[in-house]
């Protein structure tokens, strides 16, 4: 199965916390114990992952279970989450130059269903933008599509890739998105797509969206085709509220409307199954050019942190966590360089850490 064949390529370390609830901003003076999945990744990621850690609140009393073994580093995952229903991950690098086996990243979504991918794009104070009250939530498909692991050479020099789109997945992320919509109080959803070309594929998944839409006659839907979309985005971003499209195009437009708000090290994502949520950051780079140079910037993780513990039912804790952190980047106290400031990543923490009261 995709679970017991990890590829050699990457090591993912699974690490099980204890999330301690009770006391402040609670009722009641017992401690409520979470279990929580901790998969720190590649690149830069295991770093910033010691900037959550450090922050007490999040996470408390860890019980480390190290697995280093790139045999079972995703059936490791895939248990724990599994047990845990809940994870905080990093990015896992996936290498051009890798052959052979599908993206580990790929193969655990699949071992654990991870079909729809949340990126939520917002202006912060305090970083330079040229819009200042962006919004928007970007929805993905990210079972199927362009990213199915489907290639292979048919004659020397001739490579074909298959894109796979079904009905079944194609309803069950629009149904996801328009109940998004209704649950956060959004008014419109917009389907993305290349139908105008690719008529069977896209065809399929817009008139899926089509359908569905109908289903919820309260929230406005529209379409639009992906190149337009990602010139409107740099051109009126303000007009999209919630956009739901296939794999391949959520990929490009989660990166593209990350640069509208201050870069990749600001957006935080999550991906859901119906039982499993696996808060991360939004976009998908393992930063390997600052591994090791305590210049990266952690926003984007701990503000997944904060979202995740918002998920388990600890608000007081996430709201602590969100507002310290939006009163940093608002002052422009201890920015890190990607955003204008000259703080590296252990001082923006500790700033915030300062901010929130807490150790």
């Amino acid at each position: 199965s995709d679970v017991k064949r990890s590829p050699s390529i990457s090591l993912l370390s699974t690490q099980s916390f204890v999330v301690v609830g009770g006391g402040a901003g609670t009722s009641s003076n017992a401690e409520e114990k979470k279990s929580v999945t901790l998969l720190p990744g590649d690149g830069v990621w295991p770093e910033l992952f010691v900037c959550v850690k450090s922050i007490r609140i999040l996470f408390d009393s860890p019980r480390f279970n190290d697995n280093l073994d790139p045999n079972g580093g995703l059936y490791n995952a895939v248990n724990s989450v599994t047990k845990n229903k809940v994870g905080l991950k990093g990015i896992v690098r996936t290498p051009v130059e890798t052959q052979g086996s599908s993206a580990l990243n790929l193969r655990m979504r699949r071992a654990l269903d991870l079909f729809a991918n949340v990126v939520h794009i917002r202006t912060l104070k305090g970083i330079p933008s040229f819009h200042q009250n962006l919004d928007l939530v970007i929805i993905r498909e990210q079972i199927e599509g362009e990213y199915s692991s489907l290639e292979h050479e048919s004659v020397k020099g001739v490579i074909e890739s298959l894109k796979i789109i079904t009905r079944s997945n194609s309803e069950r992320i629009a149904k996801f998105a328009f109940d998004y919509a209704v649950r956060n109080k959004r008014r419109k959803v917009t389907a993305v797509h290349k139908a105008n070309i690719m008529k069977l594929s896209d065809g399929l998944f817009l008139e899926t969206c089509q359908n569905v839409a109908k289903l919820y006659p309260h929230i406005q839907f529209n379409s639009m085709i992906i190149d337009n979309c990602c010139m409107q985005l740099v051109s009126n971003p303000e007009q999209f509220d919630v956009m739901v499209m296939p794999n391949l195009y959520g990929n490009i437009v989660d990166n593209l409307a990350a640069g509208l708000v201050g870069g990749a090290g600001v957006v935080p994502g999550v991906s859901y199954s119906h039982e499993f949520a696996v808060f991360e950051p939004g976009t998908r780079h393992s930063f390997n050019v600052a591994s090791g140079k305590n210049m990266a910037n952690p926003t984007a993780i701990l503000l997944a942190s904060s979202n995740l513990l918002r998920h388990i039912n600890l608000e007081s804790y996430a709201n602590k966590i969100e507002t310290a952190l939006l009163k940093i980047i608002k002052s422009k106290k201890a920015l890190t360089s990607d955003i204008g400031g000259c703080s590296s990543t252990t001082q923006f923490t500790e700033a915030m850490i300062e901010q929130a009261h807490i150790s």
